[in-house]
């Protein structure tokens, strides 16, 4: 495909070189490009693309360069094309989308974007779509899937554009009829989902999480992060029992909005709701009509993540009966996962990562424990440090035991981490 082909709706400064040259892949990661590749020299958070340049091209063969608008174009290789952009990694997905023949518009997208449940959400809404016939892509936090099949581990909620945009093609190649895509709020900061043609969002909740430095200042940036996705859907699933998520429907009042919640002013109502260790029944009031249904994973938050998934998988086309043998199955890796064991033990993880998600689990399975409840567990570092001491009061008076651990330091002490926890984890426990 010809460069001056797939600029289309770009933003372009200045231009130096052929356009005209092939462009047969790209990327902003040089050591993944091939020949003919489009190299887009992004100056990231940690990394300055530009600095990988002469690696993409003199290496993997890239013909030609996406630069951003303090490029000094008088440092340009001799023989490359190079296209100076006025917003880099916007033009990367408008490009990406060109590339890949704008492939949302041969798919119906579905966005679930939220603080907590949007991984449990996504496979929920899986499994029903799927109980009505359809053939499903999913596309998050997790893995890459075409049905059954799993495509790729994905090591962030979403993808940068170019996968997402290379992903979506391959699943219209495959005949698949909706995508189910994870878009999170950084997703919607750095332009991930630019050019995507959503059919319709599902915004789960929004509780404190993703304050610092590196993401999002305060919690109503972090809400109009999320908001900007649903101002972009022509339908939006969310509930009313959010503090943020209530606000919606005055915000953007000309899109339909369909409610769900354990409340009544909510159109898609869960009541009655009994939960076990291994699974949780409720019923479903919706349209006038109520359903038992029963979820295959334990806690009142699995209701809402089910509640919400029904809504939007309803506006699909999908039945009642479908809800029911979809989520009557359905198991979601690290996500209240029950680990097999020799020894008899309840072993469960979840990916609880709020204060808010730690209580809900460690609340679930409290009432259902014989014995002693023991929280293995740890936060990230170059992250919202506040909900450490809070995450750390929840666990030390809700478990009987706590094990505090490392994860994801990155550029922070590990020991700083644990004692910003260990304080009110200790705190917790003489008090009880």
């Amino acid at each position: 495909m010809k460069l001056k082909d797939i600029l289309n709706g770009v933003e372009i400064l200045e231009t130096k070189g052929n356009l005209d040259v092939d462009i047969t892949n790209l990327g902003s990661d040089s050591r993944n490009l091939f020949y003919g590749g489009l190299f887009f020299a992004i100056k990231g958070f940690t990394l300055d693309g530009t600095k990988f340049i002469e690696m993409a091209v003199k290496e993997k063969g890239a013909v030609s360069v996406v630069v951003e608008e303090d490029f000094d174009m008088n440092n340009c290789i001799d023989g490359v094309s190079y296209v100076k952009v006025k917003n880099i990694r916007r033009s990367l997905a408008l490009i990406s989308n060109n590339f890949y023949g704008n492939p949302s518009e041969k798919l119906k997208v579905i966005g679930v974007t939220g603080t907590k449940g949007k991984t449990t959400s996504t496979f929920m809404i899986k499994s029903i779509l799927e109980k009505a016939g359809f053939k499903v892509g999913l596309i998050g936090s997790i893995a890459v899937y075409i049905g059954d099949e799993e495509l790729e581990i994905t090591d962030r909620t979403t993808p940068e554009s170019f996968v997402i945009y290379k992903y979506l093609s391959k699943m219209v190649e495959e005949k698949v009829d909706i995508v189910i895509l994870e878009v999170s709020s950084q997703a919607m900061v750095l332009d991930r989902v630019t050019g995507i043609k959503f059919d319709a969002t599902l915004f789960t909740n929004l509780t404190e999480d993703h304050i610092s430095p590196k993401e999002h200042k305060d919690m109503e940036d972090y809400f109009n992060a999320k908001l900007s996705l649903m101002k972009i859907s022509p339908y939006i699933v969310t509930t009313l029992d959010n503090e943020y998520t209530n606000r919606i429907p005055k915000l953007i009042e000309n899109t339909p909005i369909l409610t769900f919640g354990l409340t009544e002013k909510n159109e898609v109502v869960g009541k009655n709701l009994k939960p076990t260790n291994s699974e949780t029944t409720f019923t479903l009031c919706s349209n006038g009509e109520e359903n038992e249904i029963t979820v295959s994973i334990p806690g009142e938050y699995m209701v809402m993540n089910a509640l919400g998934a029904i809504a939007i998988s309803r506006h699909f086309g999908a039945t009642i009966e479908d809800c029911k043998n979809g989520l009557k199955n359905v198991k979601v890796f690290g996500r209240s996962e029950i680990v097999p064991n020799k020894l008899g033990l309840k072993i469960m993880i979840d990916y609880a990562h709020t204060p808010s998600s730690l209580e809900s689990i460690l609340s679930t399975v409290k009432p259902y424990t014989k014995g002693r409840v023991i929280c293995v567990w740890g936060v990230g570092g170059d992250r919202d440090s506040k909900k450490r001491p809070i995450m750390g009061e929840i666990s030390g008076r809700l478990a009987d035991y706590t094990v505090l651990t490392s994860d994801q330091v990155r550029t922070e002490e590990p020991m700083k981490i644990l004692k910003d926890i260990e304080v009110r984890t200790k705190a917790s426990y003489k008090s009880i």
